[in-house]
């Protein structure tokens, strides 16, 4: 068999990579838009036919060999756009392997450890109100575990008295994530656990004080309190705040998690199976975190695709205690480019026994959905300087 054709497909804002063959068995995967998440994703669609121009004409079962020879023909190498092509052509792949063994993909990756894999959603709403309706409302669902952002909305907002975080001082900070993470906990009660995620927009002694501020609700997790690149600075504030923290969605090589790894950075680690190198690679990241007694909680904010290449690893992995699960993955234009959507049941998804990773793309449907770039406001001081987006 013979890797024929290697295609981009977008629709909405989500891209997807197609590896057909010689035998008429295909793969998909889901493309993450990496530098281009505050915009148009030009550089990861460059980079899948950059990968292309090696694997076309290639077995597409040696998964391994082509890991190998995508990552390091690149010589300058480990860039987030490449890694991000290379984590959807190893997910499509992959697919391709277990469609022609007849076999899901985590039988091939060792065989289940599990049945089902334990979801956690995130909580919309900007006002604490919101928030704790929409709280109620994922445990009535059957959710265990809830995540928010503890701020109101991601850039400029209404709620109280006309502050977004750019606007907020040191001790506001505290005070609003406080507001609205006790609603929450009184909400779905001391039993459900609950997230935050700030989305890497504090400097540490900003994040040191609102995780202590949060002491009295017993966090699972603080995700990404602060930008990504400086591991001693994550080693310092894991040491003094007194929940454990979750990183690692903008990191994309093993080699940047061994370094959190020795840096005793994170409690839990976040690859992105579409941007950290796909299956292959993840499954890396995984083992060198079980040997440091550390959780991998995937990073899952795409579509179905990505949902579906999560659960096989999660089936087949054993130190990931809970999975990201966005709840519009199963409705609306998520659900519509997929030919059938995996299966939840409350808040746990069904290890699916089809073969490959379980889902496929629905390539009828994507006309219906000119493509858009990716929204994301820039957070602006009241002084003209830019706070992380």
């Amino acid at each position: 068999m013979k890797v024929t054709s290697v295609r981009v497909l977008s629709a909405a804002r989500f891209n997807y990579v197609k590896v057909e063959t010689d035998e008429g068995i295909h793969g998909v995967g889901e493309l993450h838009p990496a530098s281009g998440t505050g915009g148009t994703p030009f550089l990861p669609v460059a980079g899948v036919e950059y990968c292309a121009e090696y694997l076309v004409g290639k077995d597409p079962l040696q998964i391994e060999r082509h890991w190998q020879h995508m990552f390091r023909r690149c010589l300058f190498r480990g860039g987030a756009d490449v890694m991000a092509a290379i984590g959807a052509i190893d997910i499509a792949l992959w697919d391709i392997k277990g469609k022609e063994a007849g076999k899901p993909v985590y039988e091939l990756l060792g065989g289940p450890t599990r049945e089902k894999v334990r979801l956690y959603t995130h909580l919309a709403g900007s006002t604490p109100d919101e928030l704790a309706a929409d709280a109620k409302a994922a445990v009535t669902e059957g959710f265990t575990a809830v995540r928010l952002y503890p701020f109101g909305d991601f850039g400029k907002s209404d709620f109280e008295e006309g502050l977004g975080l750019e606007d907020m001082s040191f001790t506001g900070m505290q005070r609003n994530a406080v507001e609205r993470v006790g609603v929450v906990r009184d909400a779905v009660g001391p039993d459900v656990d609950v997230m935050i995620d700030v989305v890497n927009r504090l400097t540490p002694a900003e994040a040191i004080a609102v995780g202590r501020a949060l002491e009295p609700f017993n966090l699972y997790f603080f995700e990404d309190p602060i930008e990504p690149e400086n591991m001693d600075q994550w080693e310092h504030v894991a040491a003094n705040v007194p929940m454990p923290l979750a990183m690692g969605e903008r990191l994309y090589t093993v080699y940047q998690f061994l370094d959190l790894l020795n840096h005793k950075g994170a409690a839990f680690v976040r690859p992105d199976l579409s941007l950290a190198g796909g299956i292959t690679n993840i499954k890396k990241i995984a083992a060198i975190a079980e040997a440091n007694y550390v959780g991998v909680v995937p990073h899952n904010p795409l579509s179905a695709v990505l949902t579906a290449a999560c659960v096989q690893l999660d089936a087949a992995t054993h130190n990931i205690p809970v999975q990201e699960y966005p709840r519009d993955d199963a409705t609306g234009v998520k659900a519509d480019l997929v030919d059938e959507p995996l299966t939840r049941d409350g808040g746990y998804l069904v290890v699916p026994d089809r073969p490959g990773i379980g889902i496929d793309i629905n390539e009828e449907a994507f006309g219906k959905y000119p493509t858009s770039p990716y929204e994301r406001p820039a957070l602006i001081n009241p002084d003209g300087a830019l706070r992380e987006y």
